[in-house]
């Protein structure tokens, strides 16, 4: 935004103002903004932009700046409201000189700078400019000019996100509503994003749509423009029509907008379109057969678009045909990968010819699939190679045609194309038992080209499965048993099945083999999967052999179809997404975005996570390191546990403080209990704490297990039990504290570059009801922060030296509460919280400023090395800190600024 600004009466030629700076250009820059020239100024504010655009810290020059807002050129005045609404955060009290000057401009006779004003008001996100920004917002939604209106609108969903309770007083979700019926399509596209925003933040339907408001909607929608047509069509969206009547009508008027040119107004429309299908009767009914037929064109000329546009297309499209296949069915051939599609287009584009394929089109597929099996790209020809199985599986009466064609791909002798043959015909077979059995000769004389783990074990279930049927199948495994020690895990449990099923088949010719294996197996291996099923068919055969062939030689089930693998409610759902980021990523919004605190909360960045993945990536695995989180069945409360309610709630230490509770669950999800947690250090122990309040559980709460996923701080609980004496009864409130202790097999490891996450993720069992709920609670890194941090002066200097500069984190703390600016105090207060002064010294040629020294050491043994700069006079302070363990720095500068904060 700042370079489109910096360029757009120049024509590019204000790229000058990115050009390195010398030293002692602030000083000049200082002058230049005190210029009484227009176009020095203007040049000036031009290079503190550009400067703040590359990342430069130019809020040295915030009064010099905010000086040159008292102006008529509105050039001016957009750069000076965009360096505000940068550096407002870290500069409140200044901000607020500013304020006088929005209110006036919000005044302005020009419609252009009161829309600045009161957009530029919207974005400083502090909470003492809201008071300032109601009366001018109020006057700017019922402005003359429409562009007033739409900007404020926007504005209102701003402000909602700072102080939502302020929007409902003052009533501007009402005059949201009364936007909807603007005359101006662009004020009412406006008014539908805000309310849509607003909806998504609080979880609450404010949209509210009605018959009268669904014509207004719809009669805007030919009008506006077309990122408002994608508000409109996104409301429809969610809007539930009454009947089938209505929902026609609806679909009559949206269906203009398949034909659009921009993508996501054809796949916003496609969505309303779906979305009202239902409604419609049976998909054999004359309406429906007309849409399906009217949104093939619109679907397909996706296709004719960038690599990337055709991707998220497609991804779509593989919802579509999951629900819908016949809307598609007669397009399969504009699905066939060209030679210039980037891989992950020609991936896509396979899984959908095979939710496709049919018996009428499975020829020219496998005429086009054989093709891209002799293509270069070895991940493309495993994929399409693995297509035509899938075709086999999926159609019964076309199995025999696709042998063939693997067939023929196998006695090309490539490699990894046999490779990837053998594998999908261990899947024909279990398919198809008793078939096509014929060709087994064929995939044993192959044998020698296969080095992959998932091959190999593939063949070695064939010839287990089938040994009666090859006459040398004990020869064949043979020459696998030779290399059993070396093999991968999956290979080896294959081989020892194998075996197993050769020794019932043909006891006399196989004892001596079997015996290696299971001797190999059960004394040679330390992998307990293979131990464990060595032993089971130990024993089985030695003791009884019949049972054994009823539990190795039993039927199969025969493997189902996986082409539509998604849940038909995850279905519905993501149709009902279709051109977000849920439909690309096949997953509910919920599953990867956590929305973030509220702006005005003290946490300075915030962090998305996919919570499945984090789950699937820090699950305790096999290696004994901790208990799995969604695993409460073993855990139990004994007679003698120690009782950890009452008495003194934070472990009785004199110095203990008292801990930031924060609410993490509620009783809608945890069978009838309130939750608030926090964390803090007692004696040296780091402590969880609770409050139990019992909201609705009818039976009093006494027994509770509690178990920690991996985290970033390898915490877990010293004792999974949690005694409440006496007990919660409906209504009543108790706190209790838990002690973690670090353990290195609950750390969860850090992706290189990124952040280590805060959060630390529960799981709590109600011993009476055997009620398991999870929630997640952001961990107080200072709590973590040990009583052997402190340094020797030499050792700190020496240790800040050894650290390279781009480990340094910077801050700035506004807003301090009185008495928090005082270095004395502020020593004191860090000193409580292990954090020890180290140093303190005057800024040379900057009087009243102070630099301040601190140290500080985790009980896991990482070092943190902190400035602190303050002012004499201004309830703020600037934090630089210094770290090796990088990932961990914005919680250690994070714990500093919530210690600073406290009163």
């Amino acid at each position: 935004m700042a370079a489109r600004v910096l360029g757009k009466e120049s024509g590019g030629s204000d790229s000058r103002f990115f050009t390195t700076q010398k030293k002692g250009e602030m000083h000049e820059l200082r002058l230049e903004l005190h210029s009484t020239d227009r176009t020095v100024k203007v040049d000036a504010v031009k290079k503190v932009i550009a400067s703040m655009t590359v990342g430069k810290d130019v809020s040295m020059l915030f009064t010099d700046v905010l000086n040159c807002v008292q102006t008529g050129n509105i050039e001016l005045k957009k750069l000076v409201y965009l360096y505000l609404i940068n550096y407002a955060k870290s500069q409140p009290e200044l901000t607020l000189l500013a304020v006088n000057t929005f209110v006036k401009d919000a005044n302005d006779a020009n419609p252009l700078i009161r829309a600045l004003a009161v957009r530029t008001m919207g974005c400083i996100r502090v909470d003492r400019i809201t008071e300032y920004l109601c009366e001018p917002l109020s006057r700017a939604l019922r402005d003359e000019d429409p562009y007033v209106r739409k900007t404020a609108a926007v504005c209102v969903a701003k402000l909602y996100d700072i102080a939502p309770e302020l929007v409902q007083e003052r009533g501007f979700l009402q005059v949201l509503h009364d936007l909807i019926s603007d005359s101006n399509p662009s004020v009412v596209a406006n008014g539908v994003a805000a309310l849509s925003e607003i909806a998504e933040t609080s979880g609450r339907d404010v949209m509210k749509i009605t018959a009268s408001v669904l014509q207004k909607l719809l009669a805007a929608l030919n009008e506006c423009t077309e990122w408002g047509q994608v508000f409109i069509l996104d409301s429809l969206a969610k809007y539930s029509p009454a009947d089938a009547r209505e929902a026609e009508g609806i679909i009559e008027r949206v269906t203009p907008r398949l034909q659009h040119a921009n993508s996501a107004v054809v796949m916003s429309a496609v969505k309303v379109i779906l979305s009202y299908m239902d409604l419609m009767g049976n998909q054999n009914s004359d309406a429906v057969r007309s849409l399906t037929r009217k949104l093939a064109p619109p679907l397909v000329t996706l296709l004719n678009s960038e690599p990337e546009i055709q991707y998220v297309a497609l991804r779509n499209i593989n919802l579509i045909v999951q629900k819908r296949p016949n809307i598609l069915e007669n397009e399969i051939k504009v699905f066939f990968c060209k030679y210039n599609d980037p891989i992950y287009v020609k991936l896509e584009k396979l899984e959908i010819i095979i939710k496709l394929v049919s018996e009428k089109t499975i020829d020219q597929v496998l005429l086009e699939l054989k093709e891209y099996a002799t293509e270069v790209d070895v991940d493309f020809v495993r994929k399409s190679v693995s297509a035509i199985g899938r075709c086999a599986v999926k159609l019964e009466r076309a199995a025999e045609r696709c042998i063939g064609v693997l067939l023929e791909l196998i006695q090309t002798k490539v490699n990894y194309v046999v490779q990837e043959s053998v594998i999908v015909i261990k899947d024909i077979f279990r398919r198809y038992p008793n078939r096509y059995e014929s060709i087994i000769a064929t995939l044993c004389d192959n044998l020698d080209t296969l080095d992959e783990p998932l091959a190999k074990a593939s063949m070695i279930w064939i010839i287990g499965e089938y040994a009666e049927r090859i006459d040398n199948a004990d020869e064949l495994l043979d020459t696998f048993l030779e290399t059993f020690e070396e093999e991968d895990p999956a290979v080896q449990l294959q081989l020892l099945t194998a075996t197993v099923k050769c020794f019932l088949k043909n006891p006399e010719e196989t004892q001596d083999m079997v015996q290696r294996v299971l001797d190999m197996a059960t004394e040679e291996s330390d992998n307990p999967d293979l131990r464990d099923r060595g032993f089971i068919y130990w024993r089985l055969l030695s003791t009884d052999p019949e049972a054994a062939k009823m539990v190795v030689l039993g039927d199969k089930p025969v493997i189902e179809d996986d082409t539509f693998r998604l849940e038909p409610a995850l279905l519905n759902v993501l149709i009902g997404q279709i051109a977000t980021l849920s439909s690309v990523y096949h997953k509910p919004p919920e599953a990867f975005v956590v929305r973030g605190p509220r702006i005005g909360a003290t946490e300075e960045y915030d962090e998305e996570e996919d919570e499945e993945a984090y789950e699937d990536e820090n699950d305790v695995g096999e290696d004994g390191g901790g208990a799995d989180l969604l695993d409460m069945g073993g855990l139990g409360i004994t007679e003698n546990a120690p009782a950890q309610g009452g008495g003194d709630l934070f472990g009785g230490g004199s110095g203990a403080k008292e801990p930031r509770m924060a609410p993490v669950c509620t009783a809608d999800k945890s069978g009838g209990l309130d939750i608030l947690t926090g964390f803090h250090q007692v004696n040296g122990r780091i402590m969880m704490e609770f409050e139990f309040s019992n909201v609705s559980c009818p039976a009093a709460v006494s027994s509770l297990a509690i178990q920690l996923n991996k985290n970033s701080f390898g915490l877990s609980p010293a004792s999974q039990q949690i005694v409440l004496n006496p007990p919660i009864a409906q209504g009543a409130t108790c706190r209790s504290s838990v002690e973690l202790v670090t353990t290195p097999a609950m750390l969860a490891p850090i992706p290189a570059g990124q952040p280590a996450s805060p959060q630390i993720q529960v799981a709590i069992k109600n011993m009476a009801t055997n009620n398991v709920f999870y929630f997640a609670a952001n961990f107080d890194f200072e709590a973590l922060f040990g009583a052997d941090g402190a340094l020797e002066r030499s050792a700190f200097i020496e240790t800040w030296k050894s650290i390279d500069d781009r480990k340094e984190l910077f801050g700035t703390v506004s807003d301090l509460p009185p008495g928090s600016a005082d270095i004395d105090q502020v020593t004191a207060k860090f000193k409580d919280n292990n954090i020890f002064f180290i140093a303190r010294r005057p800024v040379p040629n900057a009087e009243g400023q102070e630099v301040v020294y601190f140290s500080m050491r985790t009980s896991t043994g990482m070092d943190f090395l902190a400035e602190l700069t303050f002012k004499q006079g201004v309830n703020a302070c600037k934090i630089c800190l210094k770290t090796e363990s990088a990932s961990y720095g914005l919680l250690a500068k994070q714990a500093l600024e919530n210690i600073l904060r406290e009163p």
